[in-house]
């Protein structure tokens, strides 16, 4: 690039050979502009750091926000047996609401997650049957509530219920509930835990493993609301 000066004003001719006429004040103005935009691409020290740190408190914020939603307000659960097929199958990824029985009580057919009453260590997912107070009979394959001619419809079942489906009386106490898998042929629920109890050694006499029968209203973890993978549904 040449540049010559003629009476106060500049030619500047670029080496395509197109010129371009200008003063020296407006050449002066476009420095002074081009300096300041540089001046303003460069960050000082004091700027970094309010940056990083305005970038770990939005990160803290986030995380509090999240262990927060997940130990008062959600349960995000894999489930991953068939004991309740055909609602969930084995893979489903599903939410529960915890604050669901905040103010009023779980309900028959409701799908809950609680505490395993032989180990609480572990979370089950299975459907109310029995409410507190309740006597529920299983005869044949059929439940009947507090001596009732007709028994329960249940029309969730995956099949015909074939396996452990007679004999069984469960005295619900006081803030417990029954509950029970829908595909009954293979799922460990309440007909199977007093003995489960036994051989664990958790309880020392039959009569003391009864109470292992049914789920406490304090060791239900939520209400199992939907399913999110790998298809959304609800829990109905």
């Amino acid at each position: 690039m040449v540049e010559t000066r003629f009476g106060g004003e500049g030619v500047i001719r670029w080496e395509s050979g197109v010129e371009m006429n200008k003063t020296d004040k407006e050449v002066g103005r476009e420095t002074d502009t081009k300096i300041k935009e540089n001046e303003k691409k460069k960050w000082t020290k004091q700027e970094v750091k309010t940056e990083v740190l305005s970038w770990i408190k939005l990160i803290a914020i986030i995380f509090v926000c999240t262990f927060l939603l997940r130990k008062y307000v959600i349960v995000n659960a894999e489930v991953p047996s068939t004991s309740m097929e055909n609602l969930i199958k084995p893979g489903d990824r599903l939410v529960g609401f915890r604050l669901a029985y905040l103010k009023e009580d779980p309900k028959r057919f409701d799908v809950i997650i609680f505490r395993y009453p032989v180990d609480e260590t572990q979370s089950f997912i299975k459907r109310v049957i029995g409410l507190p107070g309740e006597t529920v009979e299983i005869r044949q394959g059929k439940i009947f509530i507090d001596g009732a001619e007709e028994p329960l419809t249940e029309d969730y079942l995956k099949e015909e219920w074939t396996v452990n489906n007679d004999g069984y009386v469960f005295e619900v106490p006081d803030n417990s509930y029954l509950v029970l898998g829908d595909n009954r042929n293979v799922s460990l629920d309440a007909r199977y835990w007093a003995n489960e109890a036994m051989e664990y050694g958790v309880a020392a006499t039959e009569q003391e493993s009864l109470q292992y029968s049914y789920v406490s209203r304090d060791d239900i973890l939520g209400k199992a609301e939907f399913k999110y993978w790998p298809n959304f549904a609800w829990m109905r």
